[in-house]
């Protein structure tokens, strides 16, 4: 089974979806599991994990009654309020929903590049576990020394980095994000999505030798078993169509075994995600 670990729905909204600006027109529209599903059948991928573009229960909500209606997406993240006194409560309800697995709060908006230290934050993340949930960080380079904190500070947490934390591909800059990679790819608990990059490169003008660097230190750093596939559609649109992204990583894990292969299009994505 080949999964598509990173992708997002939504009804365009421009008060809802105010991150999608005005550089970003061509997704200023929906983008709906009818659309995804002809996508993913004509790049022979099986399936998908749904994340959430809003910062809503709702939204959350929005995402489970198309994971209802649509066998193919094999199960989502959503958000919680990781700092709401009913917390547990509110996991409790969401974790009830087999295709719920895990949360997403959007980090790399915050001016403080230390706020996954934040005390109250932590303690969110730390009743995650409890219901056998993942947390998704989504966060730019300067949060990545905190990020590797965090990681530390909960062992018994699953993990996963975003956007292999979103390099500054477009200047060919990789120190100092390689290294704290590595140190971040120490601690077994968290896996890496090969998501994001191409709207971190020059979005006109871009070319496949540009990601090799990244992909190689990601591969590198967390080994076969702990790095998945996600093509991040459709905000890729921006940059590039979905079978682009696609071959991004097809060829250069191309000199892999055929098990190896599988595993970053999909087998690891079954076992992390817990996709029957």
């Amino acid at each position: 089974m080949r999964i598509d670990t990173h992708q997002h729905f939504w009804k365009y909204d421009p008060e809802r979806y105010a991150w999608i600006d005005d550089s970003m027109g061509l997704i200023k529209q929906d983008f709906l599991p009818a659309d995804l599903k002809k996508i993913l059948k004509s790049n022979n991928m099986d399936g998908c994990i749904s994340v959430e573009a809003h910062s809503s229960e709702s939204e959350t909500n929005f995402l489970l009654d198309l994971s209802r209606e649509n066998d193919f997406i094999k199960g989502i993240i959503g958000w919680v309020d990781l700092f709401a006194d009913n917390l547990e409560n509110r996991l409790s309800h969401f974790s009830s929903y087999e295709k719920f697995k895990g949360v997403r709060y959007n980090v790399q908006s915050e001016p403080d590049i230390n706020f996954m230290l934040r005390e109250d934050f932590q303690r969110g993340i730390s009743r995650l576990k409890d219901f056998d949930l993942i947390y998704e960080i989504l966060i730019f380079p300067p949060f990545l020394p905190a990020a590797i904190t965090c990681v530390k500070n909960h062992p018994q947490q699953k993990f996963v980095l975003n956007h292999i934390a979103k390099p500054y591909i477009k200047d060919k800059k990789i120190e100092p994000w390689s290294s704290q990679i590595k140190d971040m790819a120490q601690y077994p608990n968290v896996y890496c999505k090969l998501s994001g990059m191409v709207t971190e490169a020059d979005l006109q003008y871009w070319q496949e030798k540009d990601f090799i660097p990244y992909i190689s230190t990601i591969i590198e750093s967390f080994g076969i078993s702990r790095v998945m596939f996600g093509s991040d559609w459709p905000v890729c649109l921006l940059a590039a169509e979905y079978k682009q992204v696609l071959n991004i990583v097809e060829i250069f894990i191309e000199t892999l075994s055929k098990s190896e292969q599988e595993k970053i299009m999909g087998a690891n994505a079954i076992e992390f995600y817990g996709i029957k």
